[in-house]
């Protein structure tokens, strides 16, 4: 594998949307290797190590999930990105994969340019090592860990969590490029407000797909924070077609801004665990 032509493993037992899948990636210049069976996967991964797994959750062995276990539990195959291809959409088994580790999950009948994306982006977050978010390029993993950390030798801290709930839902009814899209924009809105309202040595990255977090100043917290509430909830219902716009249900549950906030003087906090779960309480 090479960094500009990384192999990506299709684990897929109906052969139609395996050769499609090779066919597709090997045109945008990835190199592809397929096979039908689980066992095959972990073989074909302890050989040549891949960049990313395409994996299916049913399979004429093992399922998946083995696959995916299995995986994430050998030292040398622990770290490939794993995105879940499979009929399944219960909300029970996309949490059973991403409690064995995958970084993605996709349902079929699906659009292969969101697939195209997700492979992107699960490329471009391992390169990166998880350093930056592919979509919004704002920083998060080990970052925000080291940030949060610095609080605890800090006094006069405050931080905000920003959370977009029921993105999923509107993904699911408008596709993966515009939850992209209204990743983004979130995200440059929060980043707007902190740069007109906030002080020089505020932080702001993501806790995962859709939680932002800012660390910022007590005297600076109330301001910024209603700020950014004003201006998201201004914002939510233009995301949507002009048809559902202002329909309550329509498509499924509405998006909505969620905050939460913890102040240097509820502390001390004796270590990160104990700081996360007094913010997250």
């Amino acid at each position: 594998m090479t960094e500009e032509n990384p192999i990506i493993l299709v684990v897929e037992d109906d052969l139609d949307v395996a050769d499609m899948l090779n066919a597709y990636f090997s045109v945008q210049g990835y190199e592809v290797i397929t096979v039908n069976w689980g066992e095959d996967a972990i073989r074909a991964c302890g050989a040549s190590l891949p960049g990313l797994v395409i994996l299916d959750i049913r399979l004429p062995d093992i399922d998946g999930y083995e696959v995916a276990h299995r995986l994430r539990t050998n030292r040398r195959t622990k770290d490939i990105p794993i995105i879940f291809l499979t009929e399944k959409r219960e909300r029970g088994d996309r949490l059973k994969g991403l409690e064995l580790g995958a970084d993605d999950y996709i349902t079929k009948p699906f659009d292969v340019q969101e697939l195209r994306l997700r492979v992107r982006n699960a490329l471009r977050r391992s390169a990166e090592g998880t350093l930056t978010n592919p979509v919004t390029n704002l920083p998060e993993g080990s970052l925000v860990e080291e940030r949060l950390t610095n609080c605890l030798n800090r006094e006069d801290w405050a931080i905000l969590v920003v959370s977009l709930d029921n993105l999923e839902s509107f993904r699911e009814a408008y596709g993966f490029v515009a939850s992209d899209d209204v990743l983004r924009a979130i995200s440059l809105m929060i980043q707007n407000v902190v740069r007109d309202q906030g002080g020089a040595s505020d932080f702001l990255g993501q806790l995962d797909a859709t939680q932002f977090i800012l660390l910022t100043h007590p005297t600076t917290l109330l301001e910024v924070g209603d700020r950014i509430r004003n201006r998201l909830e201004q914002a939510l219902d233009f995301f949507y077609p002009l048809k559902d716009r202002g329909v309550e249900g329509l498509p499924g549950k509405r998006m909505s801004i969620r905050m939460q906030q913890l102040l240097s003087s509820q502390g001390p906090f004796k270590d990160l665990a104990e700081l996360k779960a007094f913010l997250f309480q």
